[in-house]
């Protein structure tokens, strides 16, 4: 027992090191001059309107916005958060090695070469996706333990996973579409006769059960959120570049990917774990036919890599040349590509080296054209500004009870909720849930209207017979946000029809959508 103790120590000292690690370069790498993306407000606004459900997510993510909110709302625990998801990914990777039997020096390259990674970058960002991404490692790790052990509380923990990863992104269906095929053509299909399998399962439908309750209720918003996705967003999507993206994210840790994805299918160690790589390939399969988008994807490549770690440390044993060498490699070409990885350079350096983002496609948005900056980048930007104007126009109103304030879209309104100094402006948009939050229980008096100023109606003659004064309080001026150019106008002295004419525009979107 004391021969152990000195390699559990390192083995502690190790995965410390690395979680910590995971923590402060998912800070560090972050340039101060980028603000919250357009999706974290979104989020963030969910803690004020707690519900079984959302038309954009599911309802997991409003529960840890919950929490943000009880412990101050601040920039460092919106960033925390995804970041100590994102370690716990880590852990669960260095918990399968650990299973494999891996060494120490295994637990390591998995670590490293979840580090140096794209799942580094997605940990930056307060989205559903960093949940995503650690639900489905775990459901791995737990039907690896059950097939080893055949012990009924892993079923349990894979169910409960499987449930929140359900209630955080819908994503998680397409990966238990790819685990069925792949389970029944293998001799894994025996957990088919297991009886706690079917009690899980009733525990998972339990926990996500309210959600469902929600969606029928609501006529299914997640099927019109689908199409909306698939006609503005998906529509663009290229399935060769998808298959090229899923490399990409992992090019410093290449090597310890393919060594997974070979050893998997030859290795006769691994043969018993089969299941794991048809699963991978049933799951694109399914991704490229819906058109996804890659890094939907991403949930796949822990498992794989902790696999690829453990066989790299088998070939590699008291090869220590060769070991320092693939170290060399996955560190020192992340440290290379970290500028087109992480949000390290500014606007202006991204501008000056657009060439070298437009190679990789960094610089291709939703809409398929390159643009100045990525779109994740431009989408940071412009929101302290604009929240300033809305602040303006919002303490020139005197009474606050009854002015209405009214975004383009879902990131101006959540911008301005979480950045303006009124903490109960309520700001609210005909997108996303936003239009299910507006409180019309006052006739309203005055209007702020957040909108696009270059549009066809500069001087806001459409509202001018509504209201007795209209003035435009100024626009974003910031350079390469997607904001630009977006008006903020503060409408005064608004006549008896307009409640009626907001009210009546309310219930028309809700019934397009």
């Amino acid at each position: 027992m004391k021969d152990k103790n000195p390699n559990r120590l390192a083995e502690y000292s190790c995965l410390a090191f690395f979680l910590i690690l995971k923590l402060v370069l998912s800070f560090v790498l972050v340039n101060s001059v980028y603000e919250l993306h357009r999706d974290e407000f979104l989020h963030l606004d969910q803690a004020n309107h707690l519900a079984a459900g959302f038309t954009s997510v599911p309802p997991l993510t409003s529960l840890f916005s919950w929490l943000i909110k009880a412990f101050g709302n601040g920039y460092f625990v919106v960033k925390f958060v995804p970041a100590l998801l994102g370690a716990f990914t880590i852990l669960y990777c260095w918990k399968i090695v650990g299973f494999l039997k891996g060494n120490l020096l295994a637990k390591c390259l998995v670590a490293v070469a979840c580090l140096c990674s794209a799942l580094l970058r997605l940990n930056t960002l307060y989205q559903p996706n960093s949940f995503d991404v650690l639900a489905w490692t775990a459901i791995f790790y737990y039907l690896l333990k059950y097939f080893d052990k055949n012990e009924a509380r892993y079923l349990y923990a894979f169910a409960i996973f499987v449930a929140l990863g359900f209630l955080n992104k819908y994503n998680i269906l397409f990966l238990i579409i790819g685990l069925l095929p792949a389970i029944l053509i293998t001799s894994k299909r025996k957990i088919f006769t297991d009886k706690y399998l079917y009690l899980a399962v009733l525990i998972a439908f339990l926990i996500i059960s309210p959600n469902i309750i929600w969606q029928i209720n609501n006529h299914f918003p997640v099927l019109a959120h689908m199409k909306l996705l698939q006609a503005t967003q998906l529509v663009h999507v290229n399935r060769i570049d998808f298959f090229i993206g899923q490399f990409l994210f992992f090019i410093s840790s290449i090597f310890i990917l393919l060594a997974g994805i070979g050893s998997l299918v030859f290795y006769k160690d691994f043969s018993k774990y089969r299941w794991i790589i048809l699963s991978y390939l049933f799951t694109l399969i399914v991704f490229s036919y819906f058109k996804a988008k890659d890094y939907y994807a991403l949930g796949l490549y822990p498992v794989l890599l902790a696999f690829g770690a453990h066989y790299l440390s088998r070939v590699l044993a008291k090869k220590y040349i060769l070991t320092g060498l693939l170290f060399a490699f996955n560190i020192g070409s992340f440290i290379y590509l970290i500028p087109l990885i992480m949000p390290v350079y500014g606007p202006d350096e991204i501008v000056a080296h657009h060439k070298r983002f437009e190679r990789v496609g960094a610089l291709r948005w939703e809409d398929g054209k390159n643009h100045e900056l990525p779109q994740d980048y431009a989408d940071m930007q412009g929101w302290k500004e604009l929240a300033a104007l809305v602040d303006s126009a919002y303490g020139m109103v005197k009474d606050k009870s009854t002015v209405l304030v009214r975004a383009d879209n879902y990131g101006q309104a959540g911008a301005i909720n979480y950045y303006s100094k009124y903490k109960n402006i309520n700001v609210v948009s005909y997108n996303a849930d936003y239009l299910y939050w507006f409180k019309m229980d006052k006739p309203i008096k005055d209007f702020i209207m957040i909108t696009e100023w270059k549009d066809k109606d500069p001087q806001r003659k459409r509202e001018q017979p509504y209201f007795a004064r209209i003035t435009k309080i100024g626009e974003v001026t910031t350079p390469y946000t997607r904001e630009r150019g977006a008006g903020v106008f503060l409408l005064e002295g608004a006549n008896i029809e307009m409640t009626s004419i907001i009210k009546s525009e309310i219930e028309e979107e809700k019934h397009d959508h």
